[in-house]
């Protein structure tokens, strides 16, 4: 039987049980997600072998789901061998070589305000101008609507309760100010401008939020390879944010306790080298509290992306 839960829920849950496996302690939260799957209709043998393809020790598995379940017994499980994660590929990012405090651009100089070796994570301070922030929101604001998600089955597109936001795409170089800020992101992320995806606007209301979720596109999912047709597999994100929202928003990390908080012209950027939860990029957009929020964010594929 399979998880009742949806696949990018699924992944969502097991990455945060991946937080424990260095020490493979059977915490309250690894109880609760057995109970939840018990719940859903998961049978015993599924969970184990989640747990196994999730790093969990065979032995450790086994007690944790006795224990959560409150078993007479150790059932009879055979062990599931991890599967291989996908090779690491080449992916985008800065050049940081002599650690500089700040890197100029062909166009600007931008900051660097913050960096992360694993999972890569980098904040840079000032990439556009408040000037630019303020056209882009213009440009995108008659163009909002609800946004949408991959849908996994098809390879379409769909509204989700997980994303509340507003949002509007781009063509590449669709205007001068769009073409503008796509050359910046190529020689900031040394990544050609062919292989990104057009720059999205999002808008969020206050309580509208982005619930934890990876980028990268599921390869276990049925529509993912009509997706993958059009430039490859996704490798790297980066977030402008064109506005200061007066509370929330942050752009949350929950496997590295880490938060962002958006000011306006500051970029984010993390890298993804595989389709797989051992990135460690698992994020979201928390809820705005007060205000609103608006970024644009643009995708990077591994190929060209027409």
């Amino acid at each position: 039987m399979s998880f009742a839960a949806p696949p990018a829920r699924r992944a969502a849950k097991i990455a945060r049980m991946q937080i424990d496996i260095q020490t493979q302690a059977v915490t309250p939260e690894v109880r609760e997600w057995i109970l939840a799957q018990a719940a859903a209709g998961c049978v015993v043998e599924d969970m184990h072998k989640s747990m196994l393809a999730s790093g969990w020790d065979d032995t450790v598995a086994r007690a944790a789901l006795v224990q959560a379940l409150q078993l007479p017994q150790v059932p009879p499980l055979s062990p599931v061998a991890e599967p291989a994660q996908p090779q690491p590929v080449p992916v985008p990012g800065p050049d940081l070589a002599g650690a500089p405090s700040l890197l100029q651009l062909p166009d600007r100089e931008v900051q660097l305000l913050f960096t992360l070796q694993q999972p890569r994570v980098v904040l840079f301070g000032g990439f556009l101008s408040d000037d630019e922030c303020d056209a882009l929101v213009a440009l995108s604001r008659p163009r909002m609507a609800r946004s949408e998600t991959v849908q996994h089955d098809t390879g379409g597109s769909e509204v989700n309760a997980a994303r509340t936001s507003d949002g509007m795409f781009f063509e590449r170089g669709e205007v001068p100010l769009i073409a503008r800020i796509e050359q910046r992101i190529a020689a900031l992320l040394q990544w050609p401008v062919v292989r990104g995806e057009g720059l999205q606007v999002l808008r969020y209301r206050p309580g509208a939020q982005y619930r934890p979720h990876f980028d990268y596109f599921d390869p276990a999912q049925p529509g993912t390879a009509a997706v993958l047709r059009r430039g490859g597999q996704r490798v790297g994100t980066l977030l402008i944010y064109l506005n200061t929202p007066s509370r929330g928003g942050a752009t949350t990390f929950p496997d590295l306790d880490l938060e962002i908080a958006p000011i306006k012209g500051h970029a984010l950027f993390f890298s993804y080298d595989r389709p797989h939860p051992a990135t460690g990029t698992l994020h979201g957009g928390a809820p705005v509290i007060d205000g609103e929020k608006w970024v644009a964010t643009k995708w990077l594929r591994e190929g060209v992306f027409d």
